[in-house]
């Protein structure tokens, strides 16, 4: 039998399955000081977005050698200390299949709503407004889409994309795919230059910092559309600020966030930004999809154990 400490809540189903095969879970959400003193006791911790992983929960895990997994319901790594936790025989792991279509489809949605004044409507018409000539939008067909870094996600919104009659670009650190030939792969110059709208598919690295800042802007077409869905941090709020009101960007979508929950109130405020609190991943079915990847990582993380 092993301790599973659940941090953030995974999918109820997932639960009794852990239960099902003589695991111990104990779903709870635990404040810094607090998780300090629980995590020794357990041999696998389950996050999601909320619980930070970073080296002082680490050096406490340590000190009985019980954690032996931590798992990540989602994508990004970024909340965990990957590497540190690794050198102390911390296997770390995430569940890079489950979300993939309902963070694509997130993409598209606001995708839509910046280019039709959705989220603008939504609050002027509760308002008592009727601003119909002031919303003139763009269609999505014939337009080009730009998307930086070509993963998982970013392949999911290519499709959909490309279903829609959008002419989808891309570029990646790793270079042209195979067997997307038709997609059109482009340096990040050359995708800034040419895209009419552009979604980011990157995870935030701290040695880097923010892939699309000031020079980036500057680099894209005037009026472009500009979607992040992908980590906070990949992009200087900043500077994405500085080229709404510029203008250099027409209208900008995201659901992530430099600091969350976020207190950018210049971003939260701005009547160009449609905003979404880090939702990519917050569907039913993705999160089933969760439960049932960690239920089989522990399966095999359990197996392997004796």
């Amino acid at each position: 039998m092993l301790r599973i400490l659940d941090c953030d809540g995974i999918d109820k189903k997932a639960v009794q399955s852990l239960k099902d095969l003589g695991h111990e879970v104990v779903s709870k959400f635990y404040e810094l000081e607090e998780l300090k003193d629980q995590v020794k006791e357990f041999d696998i911790v389950i996050v999601r977005s909320a619980t930070k992983i970073r080296k002082e929960i680490i050096n406490v895990a340590k000190t009985t050698g019980k954690l032996k997994l931590i798992i990540r319901g989602g994508v990004g790594l970024d909340n965990i200390d990957v590497a540190y936790a690794e050198e102390n025989g911390i296997k770390v792991t995430n569940t890079p299949l489950a979300s993939s279509a309902s963070v694509a489809e997130l993409v598209i949605g606001h995708m839509f709503t910046i280019a039709r004044y959705l989220h603008a409507s939504n609050v002027t018409m509760r308002d008592g407004q009727w601003n119909k000539k002031q919303y003139k939008g763009i269609e999505l067909l014939g337009k080009k889409l730009g998307l930086i870094g070509f993963g998982r996600i970013a392949k999911e919104t290519a499709k959909r994309a490309s279903a829609l009659g959008m002419n989808v670009l891309y570029t990646d650190r790793l270079g042209k795919k195979e067997g997307y030939n038709e997609f059109t792969y482009m340096s990040m110059d050359e995708l800034l230059k040419n895209s009419d709208f552009i979604s980011m598919h990157v995870p935030f690295s701290k040695e880097q910092g923010a892939v699309i800042a000031k020079d980036e802007f500057d680099k894209m077409k005037d009026g472009v559309y500009f979607v992040n869905c992908a980590r906070g941090g990949v992009v200087c709020e900043k500077s994405l600020i500085e080229a709404l009101n510029s203008g250099k960007v027409s209208a900008a979508a995201i659901d992530v966030f430099e600091e969350e929950p976020t207190k950018n109130n210049e971003l939260l405020i701005h009547p160009k930004v449609s905003l979404s609190p880090h939702v990519g991943a917050a569907t039913k079915e993705a999160q089933e999809r969760v439960g049932s990847e960690i239920v089989t990582i522990i399966k095999e993380f359990s197996g392997g154990s004796k």
